[in-house]
């Protein structure tokens, strides 16, 4: 029986693939029949990439480095109905995209399928899909239109707010509740306890694994954590990376300084941040996904 379990999954919608904007308007403003018909007539006209088109083109590049049953499998998630996905399958079949599995929902929430498929990470523009996955503890965002040129690089670059991201909210509740001193404090404190992790530490260990196929100098992948926290609160943070004995290769402690210029300078492919302001600063410089978990998003 064949499984995904030795390959990085990644589960993405049509709409962060490619630009539907035009027919999600006639959708919104004319139903969903009226969407069915314009998708079939023109179900041979190539859509244009969307936002995560550039990270899955290098993501899917990595496989041609590995042996077919390593690398990376990208799924394809969709609330579209077969008939009305036909012109999705046309388009990627025209940009040679080696995506050969799907689930068409009719409508349909598809997060369900997230597990089934082993999905390490679920990308969408459907808030309430993410929001879901992630309840389900699966790493997921909902990806931000952004105005960023894709790198030129062949290499994959994420990267990752720490808080409510790679690890728990629980420093971040302190900081919300009682404020920046007591947030210092509390750190100092714990600063030898490991955090717990948070919704995309599983991914960051799918990561791991992938780039250990590689010598680490010639890994097609790069992370990088990039946390508005400063010294001393980055003591905790660093130990508790040693201690999950995960890799990340680069660390940036920014105590507070807006990220949007330093996540364009490291060159992300990706950015995955739980704080909206955040990701719409970051959105101008590089893709960014609004990972909706912890206490900021509770308000």
């Amino acid at each position: 029986m064949k499984n995904l379990a030795d390959k990085l999954v990644i589960a993405i919608s049509s709409r962060v693939l490619f630009d539907l904007s035009e027919s999600h308007a006639i959708f919104q403003n004319q139903g969903l029949g009226a969407y069915a018909r314009y998708q079939i007539e023109h179900e041979d006209q190539v859509l244009e990439p969307g936002e995560a088109f550039p990270l899955v083109q290098k993501l899917l590049r990595i496989n041609a480095q590995l042996p077919p049953d390593r690398g990376v499998e990208v799924i394809l998630l969709s609330r579209n109905s077969a008939d009305t996905g036909l012109r999705i399958f046309n388009s990627i079949e025209h940009y040679g995209l080696s995506i050969s599995r799907a689930a068409f929902c009719g409508g349909s929430s598809p997060y369900r399928y997230v597990r089934a498929f082993g999905c390490d990470l679920f990308l969408s523009t459907h808030a309430d899909d993410v929001r879901n996955a992630l309840d389900q503890g699966f790493a997921a965002a909902t990806l931000l239109p952004s105005s960023r040129t894709p790198t030129e690089s062949d290499e994959v670059r994420f990267a990752f707010d720490g808080d409510a991201v790679l690890f728990s909210d629980e420093a971040e509740r302190v900081y919300q509740e009682q404020g920046l001193e007591a947030f210092a404090a509390s750190e100092k404190a714990a600063a030898h306890q490991p955090l717990s992790g948070g919704p995309f530490k599983n991914f960051l260990q799918s990561l791991h694994r992938l780039q250990a196929e590689f010598p680490p100098d010639t890994s097609p992948i790069r992370t990088a954590l990039v946390t508005a926290r400063s010294a001393p609160a980055h003591q905790r943070v660093v130990l508790t990376l040693r201690e999950w004995n995960i890799r990340i290769d680069e660390s940036l402690f920014l105590g507070g300084l807006d990220k949007g210029e330093f996540l364009r300078a490291y060159g992300a492919d990706v950015f995955f941040d739980d704080q909206q302001r955040h990701c719409e600063s970051a959105s101008s410089h590089v893709a960014t996904g609004h990972v909706p978990h912890g206490i900021v998003n509770q308000r």
